[in-house]
């Protein structure tokens, strides 16, 4: 028999979840959600020949490739500067062979060479409501495939509750329902409920709670097969036999308690795809349009405005190389752009000098065998009170011999496993795993990991422009400043410049604007478009 729980434990609880779906509601009102609306794929009129302008891009990541893309279809002479081995910026898939270049951490990555056997260390998911790179998959031929962000049949590890033992999500989510239905139910009358509403009104929002946690006619909650059966079965020929509650006190103890019951909101709310083969086929895509005209390895050393010009100087193959350019399109990270010789404005340089990176850190083994879809897990991601954070499945290469699991996500405090050795990180990462998987040790091998706060020509993730939870006025002008070009001939781009960093949908979003943007003070408009609030 479960154990009472009082008013004061339920109120906690739903003012927690509620508070988190409150910050979901308030974001996306206030625009801090991304908007794919706020910009839209442009149909440049194309340049007069007579006419020809040139741009640099510096960086080959997926703004300055949008960038590029579209203004060399409208007759612009492009040329992009990457100074990496390789283009995409985060956007980095890892196979059998390939470099992962972490300062002071060097890897090669050992995975056996098969198509579904890959790792996405960088963005791995595509919410539906992304529609400007969704076009961008479309018109490059870009396949795409359902991913898998929650699945009910993966865990939820909390040593704070059940002695550290792994529960299904289903019985986490279905039971946490379930007693919150129950107080809610058990704590309002029929006489409360008619004061705004009618009986038959009164009585529908009953059947909503009895409905939202399965309870019964009583108003209690005695279990639900929602969270699967117990026996081998299952209730195909004969009645279930019904899984045995859970503690809702052990629920309490554990912080999932207020994330899980509104996973999959906001963001991840939609329907998800990734590319068929890794998130690094929509660079492949942009990068095959116009495979002359980016050059890897390719450092730039200055960047001086002049009053006709942007003069780039650059470091290719051992020498020293100049581009005299009618624009400049920048998405080198602002952290690093700061050291790089310019003559910015003061009060660029100063927005440029703001903002601040985030941490992120991810980690991958080959597994020998598909040991999770025995426990019936087929994508989806285990949420575990561990540095590590996650355990994601792959949702491809179902019933193959073997698959790639991500056996880390640290979206927020990475500098905790930048401090460990390589050998340190992978053994955190496995034994941590076997808080969920008792047997993960002996199936994994091969392990990778990355750091994004000392990935070569990166030096960290999403930019960070808020220092408290509200984004102030000054920090909005920094913003605009540093989004508004430079001498009408210098534009920073990338999810940098936007509101909502992080996401590939953003940078392409800072991308449109400044193409349109540059393309109108082209044409003859000098006043270029009005710089409205990118999102």
């Amino acid at each position: 028999m479960t154990e009472k729980v009082t008013r004061r434990e339920i109120l906690n609880l739903i003012g927690a979840a509620g508070g988190s779906a409150a910050v979901l509601g308030a974001s996306a009102a206030l625009g801090l959600m991304p908007n794919s609306a706020a910009a839209s794929i442009p149909q440049l009129k194309p340049l007069d020949p007579a006419n020809r302008k040139s741009v640099a891009i510096l960086g080959a990541g997926i703004s300055g490739l949008t960038a590029a893309y579209e203004l060399s279809k409208a007759g612009y002479d492009c040329i992009v500067l990457e100074a990496s081995h390789r283009p995409g910026g985060r956007n980095m898939t890892v196979r059998s062979g390939d470099i992962i270049d972490e300062v002071g951490n060097r890897q090669v990555c050992e995975f056996d060479d098969e198509p579904h056997m890959y790792f996405n260390a960088g963005p791995a998911r595509l919410p539906s409501t992304h529609r400007n790179i969704l076009h961008y998959c479309k018109e490059l031929g870009v396949e795409l495939e359902v991913f898998i962000n929650e699945s009910k049949e993966a865990y939820v590890q909390d040593d704070n509750m059940f002695g550290g033992k792994p529960i299904k999500n289903a019985m986490f989510t279905t039971n946490a329902r379930g007693f919150m239905a129950e107080v809610l139910a058990k704590n309002f009358t029929r006489q409360e409920l008619d004061q705004p509403f009618t009986e038959w009104e009164a009585e529908r929002i009953l059947g909503m709670v009895r409905s939202f946690g399965d309870l019964n006619s009583a108003n209690e909650f005695r279990g639900s097969s929602r969270a699967g059966y117990a026996d081998i079965d299952g209730g195909y020929l004969a009645h279930g036999i019904q899984k045995e509650m859970v503690s809702f006190r052990e629920l309490l103890k554990s912080s999932y308690v207020n994330r899980l019951l509104n996973a999959n909101e906001g963001e991840t709310g939609p329907i998800l795809f990734q590319p068929v083969g890794g998130m690094d086929k929509i660079i492949t895509g942009f990068v095959k349009t116009m495979p002359e005209r980016v050059y890897y390895n390719a450092i730039v050393t200055a960047v001086e405005l002049g009053d006709d010009s942007v003069n780039i100087a650059y470091r290719y193959k051992g020498m020293e190389n100049s581009i005299k350019a009618d624009y400049c399109l920048n998405c080198i990270p602002t952290h690093l752009m700061s050291g790089i010789t310019h003559n910015f404005p003061r009060d660029y340089t100063d927005a440029m000098l703001y903002v601040r990176r985030g941490e992120a850190y991810k980690s991958a083994f080959q597994a020998k065998e598909r040991f999770w879809e025995k426990e019936d897990i087929y994508g989806g991601i285990s949420w575990v009170n561990q540095p590590i954070r996650q355990i994601w499945y792959p949702p491809h290469g179902m019933f193959k011999e073997k698959g790639v699991i991500l056996s880390s996500y640290d979206f927020g405090g990475g500098m905790h496993f930048t401090r460990l050795s390589q050998e340190e990180r992978i053994e955190a990462a496995i034994s941590q795993g076997e808080k969920v998987h008792a047997d993960y040790r002996k199936y994994v091998e091969k392990g990778i990991t990355i750091a994004w706060n000392r990935m070569n020509h990166m030096l960290g993730c999403a930019a960070r422009w808020q220092r408290g939870a509200v984004m102030t006025s000054d920090e909005e002008k920094l913003m605009h400043t540093l989004r508004s070009p430079a001498a009408n001939r210098h534009y920073f781009i990338g999810d940098q410049v936007t509101l909502h960093a992080g996401w590939q949908e953003s940078a392409i979003v800072s991308a449109l604007w400044s193409v349109n943007d540059l393309h109108n003070r082209a044409i003859g408009n000098s006043a270029g478009i009005n710089p409205a609030p990118l999102v």
